[in-house]
């Protein structure tokens, strides 16, 4: 994060402006609009800024920037020239008084950057790029202006006037929050829309004083598929569900991206996987899945790929059930689906493949328990998760069992990702190809004639 993204109450808070040109005049707007006393220095007003002066909506003090103007006690200074001396100055003087400054179009000389603005007020939402490429947040600004209704301002309104009597009604903070996220994905915020803000007034009242806290608070569990790992991939019911949870348990093969969209305040509880070292048992993961429940929270169990594909989801869900918790199983894009589709091997294909087995490399008291003699027909594709570890026994067991050596083999790591890596190989060279690309987990093989396509679908070009 570079910058720490803040809204300033600024209501009749001293504030400056040197420049009195164009560029001067839209930070004056904006400032005027968040009520703040503003002043500005500069030679010369344009007609705007001047008739701004003249009806005392703001101070022009006329002549040249000095430092002793920064003697007042301003909130924050903008500089607004397109003199880079006057911008660097009026920086170093603000820097040593401590003082928020801004230079317009200038990152290097200010300690803030005025964002790209959608106001819906008391709703705002606002857009930066860093002060590296304002039009394109102008760009994003008018795409979402077209996607949030103005009358999102008088939702906002509504809801802040009925805050205190949902805190009086509702004083636990998480029954509240699920009284107002039941509300707010209901069908009474596109009544607001259509102007009908008294009666969704008195419906949300009404609802607020027969609001039971205990049924608000009753737990339940969400078992998310996050897919291969790209953000872009991830369905809208899992995004809303990842916005909405008490508690995050996930593992190794949940991405950082990915986590970087869970609600901020959650609790996050680490439960790793990686071959061999679990950082809790899934029984245990089990039981904490049901005690969290039990709780009243409301929990979200974040998966790799495909909760029903070799993500242990059944295994879950069946203790839920027993304990009688209320659950939820949203799918997401399975690992092999995504490797795939990003490394240009279609799964099957009318001249290679006509059908495609998921196996698991997983190994089960010592031994990789898989029905090699049915793996080995030319005409199927195999897909091993988790065999990264097991590669050379899984060559070895396809090849005594007479899968050619020479079948074409693909390595795809970090699935969807941009550090997606691909090692296309053989049965036979397998092993050694893997050791010598340093392929770390999470990884798939694909193994099958399928593998030829790569060198000519393969959109991404990936090495």
């Amino acid at each position: 994060m570079d910058y720490f993204p803040l809204f300033l109450d600024l209501q009749q808070q001293p504030c400056l402006i040197v420049g009195g040109g164009d560029i001067a005049l839209r930070k004056a707007r904006l400032l005027l609009a968040a009520g703040a006393a503003l002043e500005l220095v500069a030679p010369t007003l344009n007609a705007e800024l001047q008739a701004l002066h003249e009806s005392g909506k703001l101070v022009w003090h006329a002549g040249v920037y000095t430092p002793d103007q920064l003697a007042r006690n301003w909130r924050l200074i903008i500089s607004a020239t397109d003199d880079a001396a006057v911008n660097a100055a009026v920086f170093r003087d603000a820097e040593a008084a401590g003082i928020l400054v801004n230079s317009v179009d200038d990152p290097q000389h200010s300690r803030f950057i005025t964002p790209a603005i959608i106001d819906r007020s008391p709703l705002m939402v606002a857009l930066s790029t860093g002060g590296g490429v304002p039009v394109l947040a102008r760009q994003l600004r008018a795409q979402l202006e077209a996607l949030i209704p103005h009358g999102y301002g008088d939702l906002a309104r509504l809801a802040s006037e009925l805050r205190p009597l949902a805190k009086e009604k509702l004083p636990d903070p998480a029954a509240r929050r699920h009284f107002w996220e039941h509300i707010l994905s209901g069908p009474l915020p596109d009544r607001v829309f259509a102007g009908e803000v008294t009666a969704v007034r008195e419906e949300i009242t009404t609802a607020l004083r027969q609001a039971d806290s205990s049924t608000l608070k009753r737990g339940a569990v969400y078992l998310v598929g996050s897919g291969p790992g790209n953000p872009d991939l991830l369905t809208f019911r899992a995004l809303r569900l990842m916005q909405q949870a008490d508690v995050v348990l996930y593992d190794n093969l949940v991405s950082a991206d990915i986590m970087e969209l869970v609600r901020r305040d959650a609790e996050r509880i680490y439960v790793g996987k990686k071959s061999n070292n679990h950082a809790l048992p899934q029984d245990e993961i089990n039981q904490l899945l049901v005690k969290l429940a039990q709780q009243g929270q409301k929990v979200l169990r974040l998966k790799g790929g495909d909760p029903f594909i070799f993500g242990r989801g059944g295994e879950e869900i069946a203790e839920l059930a027993a304990a009688g918790i209320d659950f939820e199983v949203v799918p997401g894009i399975t690992s092999a689906a995504g490797a795939s589709c990003y490394a240009g091997i279609p799964l099957t294909h009318r001249d290679f493949a006509q059908s495609v087995t998921f196996v698991t490399g997983h190994r089960r008291d010592g031994e990789i328990e898989l029905d090699w003699p049915r793996l080995v027909n030319p005409s199927e594709t195999v897909v091993v998760y988790m065999g990264v570890a097991q590669a050379p026994t899984i060559c070895a067991k396809l090849i005594e069992h007479g899968r050619a050596v020479d079948t074409p083999t693909a390595i795809v790591a970090n699935a969807t990702r941009a550090d997606q890596q691909v090692v296309i190989s053989t049965l036979g060279s397998l092993p050694d190809d893997l050791a010598q690309a340093g392929i770390k987990p999470p990884a798939l093989i694909i193994i099958g004639d399928v593998v030829k396509l790569h060198a000519t679908l393969n959109w991404r070009h990936t090495q």
